[in-house]
């Protein structure tokens, strides 16, 4: 191999140089530099200041070509690249040379740029929020034992006296991008499993899952166990209310347990499944079992109180139950629950 190099470096000083710019950082890499060592070694390289910038910590470091740490404001990049990891996207690269760029430039940026990725992943766990869905099965799995768990938490970055909520999502958005938002502050991690993404983080923010998204939040603890409460919350999600936690359902959380065909066999489950052929009753209902009131259903609808109240009263004809009555609205709560569970 040694000799093909040489071969190649004698017929263009720029296959010359990028071989010694390969060899370079292969050294560097073997011997396991930290971030500073690489932004030093390659400041001395590219006779340059040269930058690395994380994005997950906000760490910036810059160093000069006769190896001290970089104090003047920074100069514009002439060269810039992005530093990825599993995929994401977690810092950037760049050199500061004054005048026009080397044209081995690049060739140095992309490989400080794996260097870099690779001493993120060994000195620690990764900042990065996308994981290997594999080790995510295991940990969320029920039938891994806990030591095989508690191995594939530490390996995704979890204190083992940490809890950890785990998030059952739906979304057409990247899970990165929503892990990002529901928990900033890290440390949080996502996979796609099957049809449903999974995000586990030590803390999140409900309130930051951006529009358009499902998602059903179990409690910490135990994360197999927080899984299935995701689970079972996403299944009862709406499009008025797309994040549901599996605590807040309560009582409610039993329907989740009971076997479809008993469920599409109640009486008032079918009648509510006659109803959900007219898109119109269908949004008229959800409102006033939200609500519980005509008026404040009608102002979340825009409709004036009495085409509501003539709305429901043909809703009541096909369901055969009293709406006004709190026997009757209970009833066609637990009815629209049922039947959305057999939807999802």
């Amino acid at each position: 191999m040694e000799a093909l190099a040489v071969r190649l470096s004698g017929l263009d000083p720029y296959v010359d140089g990028a071989i010694r710019i390969l060899a370079f950082y292969d050294t560097l890499m073997r011997r396991r530099v930290d971030l500073p060592a690489l932004a030093r070694a390659s400041a001395g390289l590219a006779e340059c200041v040269t930058g690395i910038r994380l994005h997950g910590t906000g760490r910036t470091i810059r160093f000069a070509p006769d190896g001290r740490q970089a104090t003047t404001p920074p100069s514009p990049a002439s060269t810039t690249l992005p530093i990825t990891l599993d995929e994401e996207e977690i810092g950037t690269a760049w050199l500061e040379r004054p005048g026009s760029p080397n044209p081995l430039d690049e060739v140095l940026l992309d490989r400080l740029a794996l260097a870099t990725a690779a001493a993120v992943e060994r000195y620690g766990p990764a900042r990065t929020t996308m994981a290997d869905p594999a080790l995510v099965e295991l940990a969320v799995s029920s039938d891994g034992d806990e030591v095989a768990r508690a191995r594939a938490l530490r390996l995704l970055g979890f204190a083992a006296d940490l809890p950890v909520h785990v998030v059952a999502v739906r979304s057409r958005l990247p899970l990165d991008r929503i892990g990002g938002l529901i928990c900033p502050a890290r440390p949080v991690k996502a996979a796609p499993l099957a049809d449903v993404g999974v995000i586990l983080a030590t803390t999140l923010d409900p309130a930051r899952f951006p529009a358009g998204v499902r998602a059903g939040i179990g409690a910490a603890g135990s994360p197999d166990r927080s899984w299935r409460e995701a689970r079972a919350a996403l299944r009862f999600t709406t499009p008025r209310e797309p994040v549901v936690r599996h605590a807040d359902l309560g009582a409610l959380a039993l329907l989740a347990q009971l076997p479809p065909d008993a469920l599409r066999d109640n009486a008032d489950v079918a009648a509510i499944a006659r109803v959900a052929g007219n898109p119109g009753d269908m949004e008229t209902l959800d409102a006033y079992c939200g609500t519980g009131s005509l008026r404040r259903a009608a102002d979340l609808l825009h409709l004036h109180h009495s085409s509501v109240a003539r709305r429901l009263e043909h809703i009541a004809r096909t369901l055969d139950i009293e709406l006004t009555e709190p026997a009757g609205l209970t009833r066609v709560r637990l009815a629209l629950t049922a039947w959305r569970l057999l939807d999802a």
